[in-house]
């Protein structure tokens, strides 16, 4: 399946807001490949660098979840963005969000704008040193 075929089966204001955040992380990082594929047993859209999963977008039946390595990896960029996005729910790297609101679309940009200078490869090194 590809990700145009993921959106198409969602309701028209979820695929509004799946298409609108899929369009940022697409034009924030240039160097990840969108796919379809499952993580924890959920079909979602995964934004893969040289085949390393960086984010991740799902929908399922309670929530919008949007994956991200980097902030997993970064204290301070989790902190920042808890603080901006207080609408939505923060996990270690993801944020669930119930609807467009949660997420405003300015403040996703730059947080995908941030996400997308931080070097992957460099994050997985420091992981394994730990």
């Amino acid at each position: 399946m590809i990700v145009a075929d993921f959106l198409s089966k969602q309701t028209p204001e979820d695929r509004l807001i799946l298409s609108e955040i899929n369009h940022i992380i697409l034009n924030a990082d240039k160097t990840v490949m969108a796919e379809i594929g499952k993580m924890m047993g959920t079909e979602m859209i995964l934004y893969k660098y040289k085949g390393i999963f960086k984010y991740g977008l799902s929908i399922t039946k309670n929530h919008f979840s949007l994956h991200l390595m980097p902030i997993y990896g970064s204290p301070a960029l989790h902190a920042k963005y808890a603080k901006r996005l207080s609408k939505a729910k923060f996990q270690k790297g993801c944020i669930n969000f119930k609807n467009a609101e949660a997420m405003p679309l300015d403040i996703v940009r730059e947080l995908l704008d941030d996400c997308a200078g931080i070097d992957l490869i460099a994050l997985m090194e420091q992981f394994k040193k730990k």
